[in-house]
């Protein structure tokens, strides 16, 4: 049996199979989607401990937790670098939200953040 080594057409053919594979599961991820959920914070999710879920997400972040956004049963952690995105994610807290970001497993990058109707 030869190798793929051995015959470079079917050798590069796989390289650029997997390239393109690659490159398209990382446009998919970066494509901006829209999510709507509670916002929390990352550390409490969905079970706030202390207080109102706003004041107990509040008082988490400000001890370094990151938001979150509870969306049915999953819990995504948000990246936001945007102080209006912040401002609004902090006076949103236990309230539903729609966030607008590119996800990557379980976070989302942040690019925008608006009350959900």
């Amino acid at each position: 049996m030869k190798s793929y080594l051995q015959k470079p057409g079917v050798f590069i053919a796989a390289i650029v199979l997997a390239l393109g594979l690659s490159l398209t599961s990382a446009r998919a991820a970066d494509k901006p989607q829209t999510f709507t959920g509670k916002v929390s914070d990352a550390m409490c999710g969905a079970k706030h401990m202390n207080g109102t879920p706003a004041d107990c997400t509040r008082a988490c972040v400000k001890q370094g937790s990151k938001y979150a956004l509870v969306v049915g049963d999953k819990v995504y952690t948000l990246e936001a670098s945007d102080k209006a995105a912040l401002d609004n994610l902090d006076k949103l807290a236990g309230e539903n939200a729609k966030v607008t970001g590119a996800p990557t497993g379980d976070t989302i990058q942040v690019s925008a953040v608006t009350a959900a109707q």
